[in-house]
């Protein structure tokens, strides 16, 4: 089999390689997985340069998802060829996984590019909604980094749920894209944020706001709340701290949360996790969620593939084929 490897953490385009290495032997509920598709996050580039919350003990296999067929079910419920996602920070990037039946979620057959993204980004979406503020239909949220993978599946679960969405952005020439995807108000963040949401949204009073950018967006962000309102932190791509104003947090009673998917994993009962990706799998399947995809890379090109993720302005996700296209 093939894996990718990287033995010290960096600059992922440059501490990245391709290996041979011998096959697994399964053990007694375990089955081989044969992968199909693997995406390239953001988060997993982050990780293998070390400047990830936590840090994975050398030598490392990255990749966090992804999807799989089942090639030796090896006596468990499984079926042989039965489509699977990939259990969360297996190491995904590699030719097949091999890993207890009870690891791997079962799927229907369909779109292997949309499928294989379902862990990470559309679940991180659906949870930033249903699990922080009790929302009514009408209802605004506001989050920063929306041309992001996971702003974009906020866009679509929120309108779903009959939510109009405030999307901030970084950058003037994001805003036509996501206005084409029907965000309800795109805004390019800067000091008078604050002001241009009341504007855009007719002063509608929001309770939830999604950041992943940290720094003073995050702290512009809290400044958009109504009092009582709840800020969630899922991560800090401008890699800042935030200075949050005091006044908004005591006058207006702002909560702070944090979310981390992988706590979430941990946390989360059977059943949750079963309704979570059931209901993902369903809008997946109807055509209701969907996330654009840019570029599909071999094992063997893994350092043009981080090279490519990383300097940005794509037309979508950068998936992995470690079994060919």
């Amino acid at each position: 089999m093939k894996q990718v490897i990287h033995e010290e953490f960096g600059d992922p385009a440059k501490v990245l390689r391709c290996v041979d290495t011998e096959n697994a032997v399964l053990g007694a509920s375990d089955v081989r997985v044969e992968v199909l598709r693997a995406p390239i996050n953001p988060s997993d580039l982050i990780q293998i340069a070390g400047q990830y919350g936590v840090r994975p003990d050398l030598p490392a296999v990255p990749g966090n998802e992804g999807l799989g067929r089942v090639t030796d079910a090896n006596g468990t419920d499984l079926k042989e060829g039965q489509l699977v996602l990939l259990p969360a920070g297996s190491g995904t990037w590699a030719t097949e996984i091999i890993a207890g039946a009870g690891n791997f979620v079962p799927l229907p057959d369909g779109d292997l590019d949309q499928l294989a993204m379902l862990a990470i980004n559309p679940a991180t979406a659906y949870l930033l909604l249903d699990d922080f503020v009790d929302l009514a239909t009408g209802d605004w949220i506001i989050q920063s980094a929306a041309n992001s993978a996971v702003g974009a599946y906020v866009i679509q679960l929120a309108h779903a749920r009959g939510l109009k969405v405030a999307c901030v952005v970084r950058r003037q020439s994001a805003v036509a894209g996501l206005k084409e995807m029907g965000a309800d108000a795109v805004l390019v963040d800067g000091d008078t944020l604050a002001r241009d949401v009341a504007q855009a949204t007719d002063e509608a009073p929001i309770r939830l706001a999604l950041d992943a950018v940290a720094g003073d967006t995050m702290a512009r962000l809290a400044a958009t709340l109504a009092p009582g309102g709840t800020l969630v932190s899922y991560g800090a791509m401008s890699m800042a701290p935030a200075p949050l104003d005091a006044k908004v947090l005591i006058f207006s009673s702002i909560t702070l949360r944090g979310f981390w998917l992988a706590q979430w994993f941990e946390d989360a009962t059977p059943e949750r996790r079963s309704k979570v990706y059931g209901d993902l799998t369903a809008l997946v399947a109807s055509g209701k969620l969907s996330a654009p995809v840019d570029r599909h890379f071999a094992l063997e090109d893994i350092a043009e593939a981080a090279a490519y993720t990383a300097a940005g302005e794509r037309a979508g996700k950068v998936l992995l084929a470690p079994n060919g296209v």
